[in-house]
C-alpha cells in the first residue's frame, strides 16, 4: 500500500447498518495493511482547530525563561512543558528537534484515578490556553471512542469493549513545535522513526510534507491529510492486544529542505491511552497456528512505564 486510505466517521455514526459495516471494514483493513488512515467526519470544528493553533503559537512564542517555569520535574513530561531536544526515539541518543506541551485527562467521578494522574498545568500568561486545550481534548477523545468501537467490531468483540478502559484513560494531547533549524543537525531529525505507545493516535496538522510512514515493503511514503481530516494510526498497545493483527506502523517527521529551515512546523497529536489496569494480553482469537502469540502479558500502566524509560523521559 503506497497511499494512506481515507475514511469518513459519519459513515459509522449514520445509524445505517450498511454504511456502518463499510466503515468498519475499511478502517479495519487499513489498520491491518498499513496502520494509518485519514479520517473526516470527526467531532472537531474548524473554529476550535483554528483557536487551538492560535493559542499554542502564542505559548511557544513566549520567552524561554517563561516556558521553562512550566517544565515540572518528576512528572516524566506527562503534563506541562517539555523543552527542546529532551525527548528521543527508542534506541537513539540524539534528542528530537522539537518542544511540546501536554494536556492530560480531566477525570470525572473517579477519586482514585484523580489521585493517580498529575494535575494539568495552568498557563497564567494565556487565559484561553487551557480552556481551548480542554475542549479539543474532549472532542478528540469522543472521536477516538467511536473509532475504537469500529475496531472492536472488526475484531469480533462487543462494540463497547474498549469503553470502560478508555473512560478517564491516561490520554495525552500534545501540541508540538518544531522550531526553525538554524544549523545543520548532527544525526537529529524533527521526530526520529518510532512507533507510538498508546492504543491509537489522532493527529491534527499533518497537512504539509514532513510526516512519513513506513509501509510493509519498507518504503517511506508521505502521509498528508486534507485540512478537514485527522491522521489516525495504531499504537503499540493495540498492536500487542491484537497480536499484531492491527499494525503499529513506524513513522517519522523528516527535516524540511534547506530552503525551508527558517520556518516553524506545528502538529498536535492526541494519544489515546486506556486506564493503567487494562490488560494488554493478546486476544485469544488473534492467536492460532499461523499467528503464534508474540507478546508477554502486561498491563497498559506497566508498558507505559517501560516506554517512558526508553524515551528518556523518566529514569530507571
Amino acid at each position: 500500500m503506497n497511499t494512506i486510505p481515507s475514511v469518513d466517521l459519519q459513515e459509522f455514526t449514520s445509524a445505517q447498518p450498511d454504511r456502518k459495516l463499510k466503515f468498519t471494514q475499511d478502517i479495519g483493513n487499513a489498520f491491518e495493511q498499513i496502520g494509518f488512515v485519514a479520517l473526516s467526519g470527526h467531532f472537531l470544528s474548524e473554529e476550535l482547530v483554528e483557536n487551538l493553533y492560535a493559542e499554542i503559537k502564542k505559548f511557544f512564542d513566549l520567552p524561554q525563561h517563561i516556558k521553562s517555569t512550566y517544565e515540572i520535574e518528576g512528572l516524566g513530561g506527562q503534563r506541562g512543558y517539555t523543552s527542546f531536544g529532551k525527548e528521543h526515539a527508542k534506541g537513539r541518543k540524539e534528542g528530537d528537534l522539537k518542544e511540546f506541551w501536554h494536556f492530560g485527562q480531566y477525570v470525572e467521578n473517579d477519586p482514585i484515578l484523580e489521585a493517580e494522574y498529575p494535575d494539568n498545568v495552568m498557563v497564567n500568561e494565556l487565559p484561553s490556553f487551557n480552556k481551548i486545550g480542554k475542549e479539543t481534548f474532549k472532542m478528540l477523545e469522543k472521536t477516538a471512542k467511536y473509532v475504537l468501537r469500529a475496531l472492536a467490531l472488526h475484531l469480533d468483540l462487543e462494540e463497547t469493549y474498549f469503553d470502560p478502559y478508555i473512560r478517564n484513560g491516561n490520554s495525552i494531547l500534545r501540541p508540538i513545535h518544531y522550531p526553525p533549524i538554524t544549523k545543520a543537525p548532527k544525526n537529529a531529525v524533527r521526530a526520529a522513526a518510532h512507533g507510538d505507545i498508546n492504543l491509537i493516535t489522532l493527529l491534527m496538522g499533518a497537512h504539509g510534507k514532513g510526516l512519513q510512514v513506513k509501509n510493509h515493503n519498507g518504503e517511506w511514503i508521505d502521509a498528508i491529510a486534507r485540512p478537514d481530516q485527522l491522521m489516525i494510526n495504531v499504537g503499540d498497545m493495540l498492536s500487542r492486544l491484537t497480536n499484531n493483527k492491527l499494525r503499529s506502523t513506524i513513522h517519522r517527521v523528516v527535516n524540511p529542505p534547506r530552503e525551508l529551515w527558517g520556518s516553524s512546523r506545528y502538529s498536535i497529536p492526541f494519544f489515546m491511552h486506556p486506564i493503567s489496569q487494562m490488560p494488554l494480553n493478546c486476544l485469544e482469537h488473534c492467536i492460532d497456528d499461523r499467528h503464534p502469540k508474540q507478546f508477554e502479558d502486561i498491563t497498559a500502566g506497566e508498558f507505559l512505564h517501560e516506554r517512558l524509560i526508553d524515551l528518556g523521559l523518566i529514569k530507571k
